[in-house]
Parts: C-alpha cells; structure tokens; sequence
C-alpha cells in the first residue's frame, strides 16, 4: 500500500492545509478581535525579529504573540461551538465564553510581560 493513498499521505496534508486556511479566513472573517490580534501580529512579528538580541529572544517575542492568535482561535471555536446551539442564555454556556476570554486574557498578559521582561532592561 502507498502511503501517498487518496486517505493518507500527501493527499491528507493537502487537505488538512485547505481546512487550516479556511479556518484562517473564518476566523479574520467573522471576530474583529483576531483581525485586531493579525493586525498587531503584522508589527509586533517583525518588531520582535528586529528587537529579538539571540533567537531565544526572537522565538519568544513572537511566539508570545502567535500564542495570541493561537488562543483566541480557540476561543473563537468555543463561542461558535455554544453560538450553535442557540442564542438562549444558559449558564454553562456563559461560562465556556467567560473561560476562553479568560484564556485570551492570560495569553495577552503572558505577551505583555514577555515583551517587557525583554526589552524593558534595554532602557
């Protein structure tokens, strides 16, 4: 058996690529606050490249950053997750929404401190 089948394989990869985009242009598409968090990525990400002295400095300048992103996608899936069900209020539901703001909220501040621990020194 081939392991490029139409199952698996390259044929796989190819299509788990096709669904990461669309969940990508979703996302931008549908929540102003990951289009808000690409627009800071887009000088945050080169900023860190640039202000970065080694690459331990650089990965976690950016990598704070896309740790971001990667939570409020996430966060996003829940808030459609529960969306789907209904717009009735329910308090698990509210819950789950609290909890992913929360997560992003940790993420930003983990970015923050990041950033400040790096480049505040330099000063």
């Amino acid at each position: 058996m081939s392991e490029f089948n139409a199952t698996g394989g390259l044929t796989r990869i190819i299509r788990a690529f096709g669904y990461s985009f669309q969940g990508f242009y979703a996302c931008y598409r549908y929540e102003a606050a990951f289009r808000q968090e690409t627009l800071v990525a887009a000088v945050l990400v080169p900023l860190g490249l640039w202000l970065g002295g080694n690459g331990v400095e650089r990965s976690l300048l950016v990598g704070s950053w896309l740790l971001v992103m990667i939570v409020e996608l996430l966060n996003s899936a829940i808030e459609a997750t529960v969306d789907r069900f209904g717009p009735g209020q329910h308090e698990l539901s509210g819950r789950a929404k609290d909890i992913g703001s929360a997560a992003v909220f940790l993420a930003i501040s983990l970015a923050t401190a990041v950033w400040g621990l790096i480049l505040v020194p330099r000063l």
